[in-house]
């Protein structure tokens, strides 16, 4: 298809501003929603770097598909501006596990396409990846080897650092080094917030976004490989709860 000078110069415009900010208001670039050709060549400039475009509510987003587009946030981004110090990747995939288990919730394990509740509380999330790491603590050594090499994490780590983590109550006086399981899902819900996939609401009390749900929607549940690591997560609950009774609420 051939375009025209001024089509492909708008839609480089567009497309500068995504790669520069993540997102831009809708009403400032109003070309991407009324021109096919412009949008066509946004979206088309997008998967180059696989990325995908989202209009929703007054934003126009671009989001990375993969861990090889030069967008996706690095490993040592996420630890260098978001985790304690000296934390390393088992850290990163512990918060990635618990965004699963957050997302879950609010899509009846990952059964659903509709968000089937409009909030939850800290301590509800924090009770679901408890549940769920006790669950998986229940799998022996060689068990879980065999899942580390079939789902690219590295479970047994993960399991470590869930149970080196202090299990104690928010209004426990804590020390200066102390690192309790809320506050790790604290930081997991500034993550996020940053991200803009969810909102606090009060009362210890957050919501998906609407770019969220349209994430989860469009993207994070088709995709073969999260399908798969969504729906072994979620068969954590089979289990039963007295798997690994070491793991305590």
């Amino acid at each position: 298809m051939l375009y025209e000078q001024e089509q492909v110069i708008q839609a480089f415009k567009i497309y500068s501003a995504l790669a520069i900010n993540g997102k831009v208001f809708k009403d400032d670039f109003r070309l991407y929603l009324a021109d096919d050709h412009i949008r066509g060549l946004v979206d088309r400039f997008a998967k180059e770097v696989d990325c995908t475009i989202l209009v929703v509510g007054d934003f126009i987003y671009m989001i990375p598909l993969s861990t090889n587009s030069s967008f996706h946030i690095s490993n040592e981004t996420i630890k260098d501006k978001h985790l304690p110090l000296r934390a390393v990747n088992a850290d990163i995939y512990m918060m990635y596990v618990a965004i699963i288990i957050l997302f879950g919730e609010f899509y009846d394990s990952y059964q659903t396409t509709e968000a089937t509740r409009d909030f939850i509380k800290m301590e509800d999330w924090l009770k679901s990846v408890n549940d769920k790491m006790q669950s998986l603590a229940g799998y022996d050594e060689e068990e879980l080897r065999k899942l580390e090499q079939k789902y690219e994490y590295n479970w047994i780590t993960i399991i470590d650092k869930w149970e080196a983590l202090d299990d104690i109550k928010e209004n426990v006086q804590q020390t200066a080094r102390t690192i309790s399981r809320m506050s790790f899902m604290n930081i997991v819900k500034r993550f996020l917030e940053e991200q803009e996939l969810v909102e606090e609401i009060g009362n210890d009390e957050i919501q998906l976004t609407e770019k969220a749900k349209a994430i989860i929607q469009r993207y994070y549940m088709e995709l073969e490989y999260n399908r798969e690591i969504l729906e072994f997560i979620y068969s954590l609950e089979e289990r039963g709860e007295n798997d690994a009774g070491h793991i305590q609420d």
